[in-house]
């Protein structure tokens, strides 16, 4: 088992066939999930292609997480908590100064993805919306979206298999409202 610090970011290699369990062990903390094709970084995840050939918003076990190539990359096999956001961006300093007001250092999703994956030769204007793990985003019948604390209780999990050799970097998400306020860590492992 793995753990990814509050506030902070992780990111390794998996092989197509290799099984990932991303964990929540405390309950209501959101993780960000970036894919990259291992062999070609400019082939990454993408939320418009997921959200388009899966027909549906709410992602969940049974669905595929798509390429911006039109490529299967992960199938998410099992969903214990069964909600999870595919339409928000990483929360970045820009997040934190447009809808926080915060001006001073605050740490983001997007540097905590940025930095981890510099290492594999990816670049900040690289990284893609995330699969937000966890992420609990509403709607109403206008589209006006509001952020509520995740529905995790401790120990929820997704599983998911790569269908292709994948760069992944994931975080314990840092944006207040995203996690009811607080943050804690979140686990991992690679089956």
């Amino acid at each position: 088992m793995n753990t990814i610090n509050k506030q902070s970011g992780v990111a390794f290699k998996l092989k197509k066939g290799q099984k990932l369990r991303v964990i929540d062990p405390q309950g209501e903390q959101v993780s960000d999930m970036v894919l990259f094709n291992a062999n070609d970084i400019l082939e990454k995840i993408s939320s418009g292609k997921t959200l388009d050939f899966e027909e549906n918003i709410l992602i969940t076990a049974g669905n595929f997480l798509w390429s911006n190539r039109g490529n299967r990359m992960m199938e998410i096999l099992e969903d214990t908590n069964g909600r999870n956001d595919f339409l928000l961006a990483p929360c970045s300093p820009e997040t934190f100064k447009i809808m926080y007001n915060i001006d001073d250092y605050h740490p983001s999703c997007f540097e905590n993805l940025h930095t981890s994956l510099a290492p594999f030769g990816i670049k900040s204007d690289d990284i893609p919306t995330a699969f937000n793990i966890f992420m609990n985003v509403q709607f109403d019948q206008n589209g006006r979206l509001k952020v509520l604390p995740p529905l995790s209780k401790a120990g929820d999990y997704l599983l998911f298999e790569a269908q292709m050799d994948l760069i992944i970097a994931l975080t314990a998400c840092s944006a207040e409202d995203s996690n009811g306020g607080t943050f804690k860590p979140i686990h991992y492992e690679i089956l």
